[in-house]
Parts: C-alpha cells; structure tokens; sequence
C-alpha cells in the first residue's frame, strides 16, 4: 500500500517534499512545549492524504502557487487538529501506531494544542485575506463538531441515514474541502470547484466506511487500536444493516455485546454480524461512493495527475490502515 501512495504522489513529489520543509514553520511558537509537541505530531506524520488532494486537484485544473500551499497547510492542521481532539474524546493511547498526544502530555494539553492548531489554520487564511477558503474552513469546522455531537446525540438510536450524516459532517466534509479549495487555489471554475468538491464527498463517504471496517478485521498495523468503535458503543454501517436484518435475539445479543465490551465479545460481535451480511454490505456501499467518484474523474482529460487522482481513489479504498 505505501508503494502505491508512492505511485500517487509522483507528479507532485517536489510540492509535497516544499510541503514537509515549510509545514512546521507555519505551526512553530514562541512557546516550547508548542513547538516539542508539534515536533512529535510532524516525526509521527500521516499519509498526509488531505494535502496530496489539495495539490493534484491544483495541478489537474491549473498550476500550483502560493495559495496552493496555504490551502495544504491550513487543510493540514485542521486535520491533525481534529485527530488530537479524537483521541481525548475516545480516550485513545495509540496514533498512528505511536503513543498519542494525550497519552503523554494529558488531556489538557491534548485540547489546547488542538485548539492551537485550529486556530492556525483559520490564521492562514486570514492573514493572507483568502476570504473564499475562510468561508470554507469554518463552514467545514463547525460540520465536524456537529457531526460528533450528532453521534454521541443518537448512540443507540441511529439509522443508515442518521449514519450518513454523521461520516458526512464528521470525515467526508474535510475531504471535500481539500478537494474544493485545491480547485479554488487555481482559480478553478465553479464547475470544477463544485465538481472537485462532491469528488471528494464521495471518496471521503468512502474512506469512513473503509475506517469503520477496521474493527472487523484482525490486523495489528492500522496504527490505532482494534475495537475502539465497539469499546466506545459506536454502531457503524455493519451493525446498522445488521440490527435492521436480525432475529429479536441476536439484534438484543449484539447490543448487549457492545453495551458490555471485551475482546471476547468483539468475536460474538463479528460473528453475528457476518451472519447477516453486515460487512459484505458496507463493502459494497463503500464500493458505490469510489464508482461514482471515478466517474467524475472521467470528465476530465486523460493524463498522469487524472491517474494520479485514479490511484488515490483506489489507495482510499484498498488500504489496510
């Protein structure tokens, strides 16, 4: 999977090498502890999938410039912001495979720096008075926030539709931002501004979906603990088409399985789900957002950033973490 991300990154690999030099210069303080904890976020890097977007699309629909770069940055620290804030929130030890934020410095300064971050990116903006990216960024802010809040609202109570919102506002909604305002930093049309932007609604529906899968499968290298939806009582697309599909007795036994959380349980879980084809179905919902994301690519011209985008849409699909 990396050789493929590899692959992708090719026709952008010098913007995204000025990216890596340039990122901690935009998150350094005068603070220490800011600039020791953003040193730790940096060495941990992701892949770094939201600013690979960004610049594709940029380079697909004109050429890259300064604004181009700005949109990475303040994309990227939104994101690391919200992964930091995820992390207190789920009372997670792991990011990235590595000991997260709150894990060593505490939930305190978990939030701040998350805080920090986000304020940030809306200061790259400002700054530099991109209004138009401004408008996008709080508008993509606030969608994040009620989508936790929507899903922490609804627990128990959720429905395939309910879901959809939620992986929308929650994940989806940032992926179609980087998208969005990669084809705004070009001075793109609004045809493909608007085009890039349900692009990547769609493979961020997609990347979720794929995310959520995770807790159904026995890999140790995701980069983030196993069951950590089951042991939080998220009920994610299997277990809604599950619920929705099983007998009175097993729709009360998984609920009383995630309400009562163990690895023993995770198995029970698992088995009642594939049971109903819970997982074999949000394999194939996934597969309907990366068909039709593909074929908004192919309204554009054959090329080697098009291919570039192709096998991204296929990494966010295949990956194993």
């Amino acid at each position: 999977m990396k050789k493929f991300l590899e692959k992708a990154k090719k026709p952008i690999k010098k913007e995204i090498q000025n990216f890596e030099k340039e990122f901690f210069n935009v998150i350094k303080s005068d603070v220490d502890l800011i600039n020791e904890i953003s040193n730790y976020i940096l060495k941990k890097k992701g892949k770094m999938i939201r600013p690979i977007f960004v610049f594709l699309i940029a380079k697909m629909l004109g050429v890259i410039q300064k604004k181009t770069y700005h949109t990475a940055y303040l994309i990227e620290l939104v994101h690391n912001a919200t992964l930091v804030h995820d992390d207190v929130i789920d009372n997670s030890n792991l990011r990235r495979g590595f000991s997260s934020i709150n894990s060593i410095w505490k939930n305190k300064i978990a939030i701040l720096i998350g805080d920090y971050l986000l304020s940030k990116s809306l200061l790259v903006a400002s700054n530099n008075n991109y209004l138009d990216l401004l408008k996008i960024i709080c508008r993509t802010i606030n969608n994040m926030s009620e989508g936790e809040l929507l899903q922490i609202d609804k627990s128990y109570d959720i429905t395939e539709k309910i879901y959809d919102q939620i992986i929308y506002k929650k994940t989806a909604n940032l992926i179609a931002a980087s998208c969005e305002c990669g084809a705004i930093s070009v001075n793109a049309n609004n045809k493909d501004i608007l085009n890039m932007r349900k692009f990547g609604t769609l493979i961020g529906i997609a990347f979720q979906i794929k995310d959520d899968l995770f807790d159904y499968e026995d890999n140790n290298d995701i980069g983030k603990p196993i069951g950590i939806d089951f042991k939080e009582k998220k009920i994610t697309l299997p277990i809604i088409y599950t619920i929705k599909k099983a007998s009175k007795n097993d729709k009360s036994s998984i609920l009383y399985f995630m309400k009562n959380y163990n690895e023993k349980k995770r198995k029970d879980i698992i088995f009642i789900v594939n049971k109903y084809g819970g997982i074999r179905y949000a394999k194939k919902k996934m597969m309907v957002f990366y068909n039709k994301a593909l074929k908004i690519l192919e309204l554009y011209p054959e090329g080697t950033i098009k291919e570039s985008l192709k096998i991204m849409t296929k990494f966010i699909v295949k990956r194993n973490k």
